[in-house]
């Protein structure tokens, strides 16, 4: 390959091959247990390149019966591995390669990114983590370490997005807004065709005295938008963290929304000929890539938002609302998919959201994982520093071109409030795309074909 180790892509590597060395098992059955091809497994052990979604690591260690401190010390080894690649790629500086998801091995089927606005998102499957068992146990410790860690990497990483072009700060929204009304990230104008922009979480609060919010999207570690304002600190003599300033959500957010069922079914729309559309991008790279191509949504939209607590209390996450900002005419454009087809043992617990509902509703829906249930996603939920929670929402429309955002209403020690969740200021993007030319992507033939 040519390619560069670097130190943190070493030591994920080392771990890798430790667990497995000490599991016994050969590189075939642990690469049909990943849903991945045996060649990919060998360069992940190697350190010649590092998983580009946060669930192979997770499955690894489980298939390598790995103890839950075990599995933290590899989740945050694979924080660092993936930061360091990242920063590498967007300098042009030698780095472990990124492995997009392989084909499947013959014998199972095939198995995470919008870019981040200040800091890298924690790609991690939908869990609550304040009720789950010994399986799954390990990734609620390790949300809260990748939290901690990412903020570490901010500092020695370029700020740039996971496409590589140059992270963009959220804006402050308005602050004399009513008491109770959610916070906005700059006016949610209607989005242009493609014109993506970080995916960032607007944060603002209505305390208990029923001060007005304020926008403020949270500092926390895992966020992807811009810093709020310095906090306060303690009182003389009181000791403990600093308090979050009044009107700031005590939560660190980080939000996904190029997010591909399996890592690879996906589909987008553009007004371009296929002879204009260069080939389909791994999904790390689909931000950049709709960007480029003036491309939105095309029918589907998955959307991750990784949220923990911060400080010593608990936040509450009460509910989300589904609000649409504008409904339009679905433009004649034609569709581009990003797989030929792929599926994979996981099929995630997720909020749907019907967008062609007069007033539509997120509604918790029932995952599975190789055989076994995953229970719909229910409020209220419980964060923490130590209980991170993934929401995980699929939007889907059959009859407009939709713009969209959510509203999450929460309730902590030092209040409540809403925290506007949407791309980066203006709302996301999505259309139908029934009836519209669609084309696949043939590699032996370097190009579009219907």
């Amino acid at each position: 390959m040519g390619t560069e180790r670097s130190v943190e892509a070493e030591r994920f590597a080392r771990l890798m091959r430790e667990l497995k060395e000490r599991a016994g098992l050969s590189y075939g059955v642990l690469a049909r247990r990943l849903h991945t091809s045996t060649s990919t497994l060998h360069r992940y052990c190697k350190g010649e390149a590092v998983p580009a979604e946060f669930a192979v690591v997770d499955r690894f260690a489980r298939a390598c019966g790995a103890e839950r401190e075990e599995a933290v010390e590899l989740h945050r080894a694979w924080l660092l591995a993936d930061a360091r690649r990242r920063a590498g790629t967007a300098t042009g500086v030698g780095a472990a390669a990124v492995e997009p998801p392989a084909p499947p091995a013959p014998s199972a089927s095939a198995s995470s990114e919008e870019p981040s606005s200040e800091r890298a998102p924690v790609v991690v499957p939908v869990v609550r983590y304040g009720r789950l068992r010994r399986r799954v146990l390990a990734l609620a410790v390790s949300g809260v370490v990748a939290g901690a860690v990412v903020a570490a990497l901010v500092v020695a990483a370029p700020e740039r997005g996971r496409d590589g072009s140059p992270a963009v700060a959220a804006s402050a929204g308005p602050t004399g807004s009513a008491p109770g009304s959610p916070s906005r990230a700059g006016s949610p104008a209607p989005s242009g065709a493609g014109t993506e922009s970080p995916g960032t979480a607007s944060a603002g609060a209505t305390g208990g005295s029923g001060a007005s919010p304020s926008a403020a999207p949270d500092a926390g570690a895992a966020t992807d938008g811009a810093p709020s304002g310095a906090a306060s600190g303690p009182a003389p003599g009181s000791g403990g963290s600093p308090a979050p300033p009044a009107g700031v959500a005590p939560l660190g957010v980080a939000v996904r929304s190029h997010v591909w069922a399996s890592g690879c079914d996906h589909a987008y729309l553009t007004d371009r000929a296929p002879t204009a559309v260069p080939a389909p991008p791994v999904q790390a790279d689909a931000p950049g890539w709709a960007r480029a191509q003036r491309a939105v949504h095309a029918g589907t939209q998955i959307v991750e938002v990784t949220l923990h607590g911060k400080g010593e209390g608990a936040v509450v996450l009460e509910g989300l609302e589904v609000r649409v900002a504008a409904r339009r005419t679905p433009p004649a454009w034609n569709v581009y998919r990003m797989s030929q087809g792929c599926g994979g043992a996981l099929t995630p617990a997720t909020f749907a959201v019907n967008l062609d509902a007069p007033r539509p509703l997120a509604r918790g829906v029932a995952g599975n994982d190789a055989g076994e249930p995953l229970p719909a996603p229910t409020f209220p939920m419980r964060v923490s520093a130590a209980e991170p929670v993934v929401l995980r929402v699929e939007a889907a429309t059959t009859g407009c071109d939709c713009d969209w955002y959510l509203d999450l209403r929460w309730s902590g020690p030092e209040g409540s409030g809403t925290l506007r969740l949407d791309d980066g200021g203006p709302p996301w993007r999505i259309s139908a795309s029934g009836g519209r030319p669609a084309y696949g992507f043939a590699t032996e033939l370097g190009r579009w074909t219907r």
